[in-house]
Protein backbone atom coordinates (compact mmCIF):
# COMPACT_ATOMS: atom_id res chain seq x y z
CA UNK A 1 0.00 0.00 0.00
CA UNK A 2 1.25 3.37 -0.74
CA UNK A 3 0.79 6.67 1.91
CA UNK A 4 -0.09 9.19 -0.40
CA UNK A 5 0.81 11.68 1.93
CA UNK A 6 4.89 11.10 1.23
CA UNK A 7 6.22 13.41 -0.38
CA UNK A 8 7.20 12.61 -3.59
CA UNK A 9 5.57 9.21 -3.53
CA UNK A 10 4.11 8.43 -7.14
CA UNK A 11 0.86 8.03 -5.34
CA UNK A 12 0.55 11.94 -5.16
CA UNK A 13 0.83 11.80 -9.13
CA UNK A 14 -1.58 8.84 -9.69
CA UNK A 15 -5.10 9.83 -10.74
CA UNK A 16 -7.41 8.07 -8.84
CA UNK A 17 -10.69 6.42 -10.77
CA UNK A 18 -11.97 4.43 -8.42
CA UNK A 19 -12.38 3.65 -4.26
CA UNK A 20 -12.70 1.60 -2.20
CA UNK A 21 -14.66 2.50 1.37
CA UNK A 22 -14.11 -0.25 4.25
CA UNK A 23 -16.83 0.25 6.86
CA UNK A 24 -17.71 -0.91 9.60
CA UNK A 25 -21.44 -3.42 8.96
CA UNK A 26 -21.88 -3.93 12.34
CA UNK A 27 -22.29 -0.26 13.18
CA UNK A 28 -25.90 1.58 12.32
CA UNK A 29 -24.02 4.68 11.92
CA UNK A 30 -21.34 3.49 9.39
CA UNK A 31 -24.22 1.13 7.80
CA UNK A 32 -26.78 4.35 7.47
CA UNK A 33 -23.62 6.44 5.55
CA UNK A 34 -22.91 3.30 3.37
CA UNK A 35 -26.34 3.53 2.03
CA UNK A 36 -26.51 6.95 1.55
CA UNK A 37 -22.82 6.67 -0.15
CA UNK A 38 -24.38 4.60 -2.35
CA UNK A 39 -27.57 6.69 -3.53
CA UNK A 40 -25.16 9.45 -4.23
CA UNK A 41 -23.79 10.88 -7.64
CA UNK A 42 -20.83 9.50 -7.73
CA UNK A 43 -17.56 11.50 -9.77
CA UNK A 44 -15.18 9.01 -8.40
CA UNK A 45 -16.81 4.79 -8.39
CA UNK A 46 -17.24 3.79 -4.84
CA UNK A 47 -17.06 0.73 -3.80
CA UNK A 48 -18.41 -0.40 0.26
CA UNK A 49 -17.11 -3.53 1.29
CA UNK A 50 -17.21 -4.32 5.17
CA UNK A 51 -13.94 -3.41 6.97
CA UNK A 52 -12.57 -7.09 8.34
CA UNK A 53 -14.45 -9.09 6.12
CA UNK A 54 -12.63 -11.91 3.71
CA UNK A 55 -13.58 -10.17 0.59
CA UNK A 56 -11.22 -6.82 2.46
CA UNK A 57 -8.49 -9.22 3.57
CA UNK A 58 -8.48 -11.61 -0.35
CA UNK A 59 -8.19 -7.52 -1.77
CA UNK A 60 -5.99 -5.56 0.53
CA UNK A 61 -2.81 -8.56 2.29
CA UNK A 62 -1.23 -6.04 3.57
CA UNK A 63 -3.64 -3.33 5.68
CA UNK A 64 -3.92 -3.59 9.40
CA UNK A 65 -7.40 -4.75 9.24
CA UNK A 66 -7.91 -4.66 12.88
CA UNK A 67 -7.76 -0.77 12.59
CA UNK A 68 -9.86 -0.73 9.55
CA UNK A 69 -12.72 -2.03 11.96
CA UNK A 70 -11.30 1.23 14.68
CA UNK A 71 -11.32 4.19 11.75
CA UNK A 72 -12.54 4.77 8.39
CA UNK A 73 -10.23 3.46 6.03
CA UNK A 74 -10.14 4.34 2.02
CA UNK A 75 -8.34 2.42 -0.47
CA UNK A 76 -7.50 3.90 -4.08
CA UNK A 77 -7.24 1.66 -7.25
CA UNK A 78 -3.27 2.73 -7.66
CA UNK A 79 -2.95 1.12 -3.52
CA UNK A 80 -3.21 4.72 -1.81
CA UNK A 81 -4.54 4.68 1.51
CA UNK A 82 -6.77 7.10 3.60
CA UNK A 83 -7.67 6.83 7.03
CA UNK A 84 -9.31 8.72 9.65
CA UNK A 85 -10.46 12.64 8.53
CA UNK A 86 -8.57 12.12 5.12
CA UNK A 87 -10.69 8.95 4.60
CA UNK A 88 -13.91 11.17 4.73
CA UNK A 89 -12.58 13.92 2.46
CA UNK A 90 -11.38 11.83 0.26
CA UNK A 91 -14.88 10.20 0.06
CA UNK A 92 -16.88 12.97 -0.31
CA UNK A 93 -14.16 14.46 -3.04
CA UNK A 94 -15.39 11.33 -5.17
CA UNK A 95 -19.34 12.85 -4.81
CA UNK A 96 -20.44 14.97 -7.81
CA UNK A 97 -22.52 17.11 -4.78
CA UNK A 98 -20.08 17.26 -2.30
CA UNK A 99 -16.99 17.75 -3.97
CA UNK A 100 -16.49 21.65 -3.57
CA UNK A 101 -17.26 20.61 0.66
CA UNK A 102 -14.20 18.27 0.42
CA UNK A 103 -12.63 20.77 -1.39
CA UNK A 104 -13.24 23.55 1.68
CA UNK A 105 -12.42 20.54 4.40
CA UNK A 106 -8.81 19.77 2.75
CA UNK A 107 -7.92 23.73 3.86
CA UNK A 108 -6.23 23.50 7.37
CA UNK A 109 -9.31 25.74 9.12
CA UNK A 110 -11.75 22.84 7.51
CA UNK A 111 -9.44 19.90 8.79
CA UNK A 112 -10.06 21.31 12.19
CA UNK A 113 -13.88 21.09 11.30
CA UNK A 114 -13.65 17.28 9.55
CA UNK A 115 -11.90 16.00 12.82
CA UNK A 116 -14.60 17.63 14.79
CA UNK A 117 -17.17 15.73 12.67
CA UNK A 118 -14.93 12.47 12.80
CA UNK A 119 -14.78 12.77 16.17
CA UNK A 120 -18.29 13.71 17.29
CA UNK A 121 -18.61 10.35 15.10
CA UNK A 122 -16.59 8.05 16.60
CA UNK A 123 -18.02 9.39 20.04
CA UNK A 124 -21.70 8.18 19.05
CA UNK A 125 -20.18 5.07 17.18
CA UNK A 126 -18.50 4.44 20.60
CA UNK A 127 -21.54 5.11 22.88
CA UNK A 128 -23.27 2.29 21.00
CA UNK A 129 -21.26 -0.68 21.33
CA UNK A 130 -21.60 -2.64 24.64
CA UNK A 131 -19.18 -2.72 27.33
CA UNK A 132 -16.77 -5.56 26.80
CA UNK A 133 -15.98 -4.22 23.14
CA UNK A 134 -13.67 -1.90 21.53
CA UNK A 135 -10.88 -2.52 24.05
CA UNK A 136 -13.89 -2.39 26.91
CA UNK A 137 -15.31 0.73 27.43
CA UNK A 138 -12.94 2.14 25.18
CA UNK A 139 -12.41 3.84 21.48
CA UNK A 140 -8.71 3.69 21.27
CA UNK A 141 -7.19 4.89 18.12
CA UNK A 142 -2.99 4.21 16.61
CA UNK A 143 -2.70 8.43 17.29
CA UNK A 144 -3.07 7.96 20.88
CA UNK A 145 -6.71 9.41 21.42
CA UNK A 146 -9.19 7.34 23.12
CA UNK A 147 -12.38 7.94 23.81
CA UNK A 148 -13.94 6.52 27.06
CA UNK A 149 -17.81 7.15 27.77
CA UNK A 150 -16.97 7.69 31.77
CA UNK A 151 -14.26 10.29 30.99
CA UNK A 152 -14.44 11.75 27.31
CA UNK A 153 -11.56 12.08 24.98
CA UNK A 154 -8.18 11.75 26.05
CA UNK A 155 -4.97 11.58 24.57
CA UNK A 156 -1.50 9.76 25.19
CA UNK A 157 0.98 10.41 22.55
CA UNK A 158 2.52 6.85 21.53
CA UNK A 159 5.18 5.41 23.39
CA UNK A 160 4.43 7.86 26.02
CA UNK A 161 3.41 5.10 28.37
CA UNK A 162 2.52 6.57 32.13
CA UNK A 163 1.88 9.59 30.53
CA UNK A 164 5.65 9.83 31.06
CA UNK A 165 7.90 10.93 27.51
CA UNK A 166 11.53 11.20 27.15
CA UNK A 167 12.74 14.00 25.74
CA UNK A 168 15.44 14.18 23.66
Amino acid sequence: MTDPTAQGSTADRTPVRRLTVLYDADCSLCAFLRGWLVRQPQLVPLELVPAGSEEARRRYPGLDHRATLEEITVVGDAGQVYRDTAAWIVTLWALREHRPLAHRLSTPSGARLARGAVLAAAKWRGAQWPKGQWGGTAYRRSDGWAYDPGRGWVHTPPGCDGGGCATG
